[in-house]
């Protein structure tokens, strides 16, 4: 079986480009920040008696919302086909934490959850992926390199 990085038809790319592909093709930033928002609140729920401001409707509304939150976060990660009523519904579930986990984590789980479900709402799948400033520079040496080349076949 021949060595996967020799083959040439496969170019080799590191985990980070990989990542940042998988990233580009994801509401990755949205999903985030509802996962961590969810899991802010969870925190704010093992908080000592003096911190708390209100306990929530009959305890398990509490603990329920903000790990839903967690787990639409992550579905809006993996599985952003469905990322419309993902992001509905944690933004329901953000402003329901209002009620039922200390003002939402002191505000700012419910903020975070709140701005993932809107940039998770809002991403679009077909926009090509920003190219950074290296990247450009890159294809400009490489075009520019191309054309001198063609130039100097046909000159010769």
């Amino acid at each position: 079986m021949p060595d996967p990085h020799s083959v040439p038809d496969r170019p080799r790319r590191g985990p980070r480009l990989a990542f940042r592909g998988w990233r580009a093709r994801r509401p990755f930033w949205g999903g985030l920040l509802l996962a961590l928002g969810g899991g802010e609140i969870l925190l704010t729920e093992k908080a000592s008696l003096k911190v708390v401001l209100h306990i929530g409707m009959q305890g398990l509304a509490g603990y329920l919302l903000p790990t839903l939150m967690v787990l639409l976060g992550l579905l809006i990660l993996f599985n952003p086909s469905q990322r419309l009523f993902y992001s509905i519904t944690g933004v329901l579930l953000s402003l329901g934490t209002w009620l039922t986990s200390n003002l939402g984590g002191f505000f700012l789980g419910l903020l975070l959850g709140v701005t993932g479900s809107c940039l998770a709402f809002g991403w679009l799948p077909d926009q090509e992926p920003r190219v950074s400033r290296r990247e450009r520079r890159r294809r400009a040496r490489a075009e520019a390199r191309a054309l001198t080349a063609e130039g100097a076949e046909g000159t010769a």
